[in-house]
């Protein structure tokens, strides 16, 4: 049991040291979970079989070369989670599943040995709980997808199972030593009570360090505006807003004005500045509920919720006029940008989020064809930019 808990700390403490980088490989921040619950089920079952067995000398356990073997081959199993990771077969579904599944089926099978054993003491009932626990944890995290409620849910559930067992251990050792002699059971409850007061606590801030994982998935890293998974997902939620009755939601599709120019010009840096000034720009111009991402290099998309397409036209005409008698600078240097503006409706430019977007582009590529600097709402007119 001890190599379990040692097992499943040193696997899973990199699913917390690769949280940060979770962004750029989220197959590193996934998939060290599922092989820490595995190698734990495991060991778990294997402690289970050597129950009632005589226990290993003294002199044995204090012994450095076993438990060095044990860290090394804990280790070797992060090296191949890592290796994993970064394979090809990283994003497939089945690799995930194998070692969750795998962690299920050896927990249940241990439930099952304890349940036909019958062992009768306190600390094996905290021990079957805890499994059943780990076995249900492992159903939910396969039944889940990532940040979705019920991965919180598997969460939950194993985080109580572990710290009612770890509870269990702690008190075994600091009272008889032993894994079949029975103790205070009021002990157990407030202790186990105080357990799962810190496994919440434990919970909650994983629960936050997730939230903010949850943000930077869906953010764009350079200008802190949605990226386009986000925005795709805002735009379906309005678009089933509007099958049951709503009012309609228009869209913008931006592009800055001869950007490859300005990068040209002044450099990447300086690029970079102007487009979170101009992100900056755009969140200024519009309501707190409506929405900016940025879908491309310098091409950004507006969602406008409840808006036509002539109030979507005032807003977009003010944003392009904003950004035209703009100054923008970066790196010491200054510099005029200007923003040509496709503009499209839901219901009127289409029912589907492809045929939306579609129209939204085709009438920013003509506000580009006829000169930039201005807004598109129809094929047949555009607004001349402002003297």
């Amino acid at each position: 049991m001890t190599l379990g808990f040692l097992g499943f700390v040193l696997i899973y403490a990199l699913h917390g040291a690769f949280t940060g980088q979770a962004h750029h490989n989220i197959w590193l921040f996934l998939l060290y979970g599922p092989a820490s619950r595995l190698v734990m089920s495991i060991l778990l079952l294997v402690g289970l079989l050597s129950y009632h067995r005589p226990p290993v000398a003294a002199d044995q356990r204090m012994k450095a070369r076993p438990w060095l073997t044990w860290i090394g081959l804990f280790l070797l199993v992060d090296v191949a989670v890592a290796y994993l990771a970064n394979s090809p077969i990283a994003s497939n579904l089945a690799v995930r599943l194998s070692m969750e599944g795998g962690a299920l089926v050896l927990s249940t099978l241990t439930v099952t040995i304890l349940l036909l054993r019958r062992i009768r003491s306190p600390l094996m009932t905290i021990f079957i709980i805890s499994v059943t626990a780990f076995a249900l944890s492992s159903l939910a995290f396969i039944l889940a997808r990532p940040w979705n409620h019920m991965w919180w849910l598997a969460h939950a559930i194993f985080a109580g199972g572990f710290f009612m067992l770890s509870y269990g251990v702690v008190q075994a050792f600091l009272t008889t030593r032993s894994f079949s002699k029975i103790y205070s059971q009021e002990e157990l409850m407030v202790r186990l009570a105080e357990a799962m007061a810190y496994a919440e606590s434990a919970l909650q801030e994983l629960q936050r360090t997730n939230q903010e994982l949850g943000h930077l998935a869906a953010t764009d890293p350079l200008t802190g505006a949605d990226n386009r998974r986000r925005f795709m997902e805002r735009v379906e939620v309005e678009i089933g807003r509007t099958k049951r009755g709503g009012a309609p939601f228009s869209v913008l599709a931006l592009d800055l004005d001869n950007f490859k120019s300005i990068n040209d010009r002044f450099g990447h840096q300086v690029g970079d500045d102007i487009l979170k000034s101009f992100v900056e720009k755009c969140l200024d111009s519009i309501r707190p509920y409506d929405g900016v991402a940025r879908v491309g290099g310098e091409e950004f998309m507006i969602l406008l919720p409840q808006t036509s397409l002539e109030g979507a036209h005032e807003i977009a005409e003010r944003l392009r006029s904003t950004v035209a008698n703009s100054v923008f600078h970066g790196q010491q240097r200054s510099t005029v940008v200007t923003v040509s503006i496709g503009v499209s409706q839901s219901g009127r430019d289409g029912d589907t989020i492809e045929a939306i977007l579609r129209t939204a582009d085709q009438r920013l590529y003509h506000a580009k064809h006829e000169g930039r600097n201005r807004v598109v709402t129809t094929f047949k007119t555009s607004l001349q930019p402002m003297p």
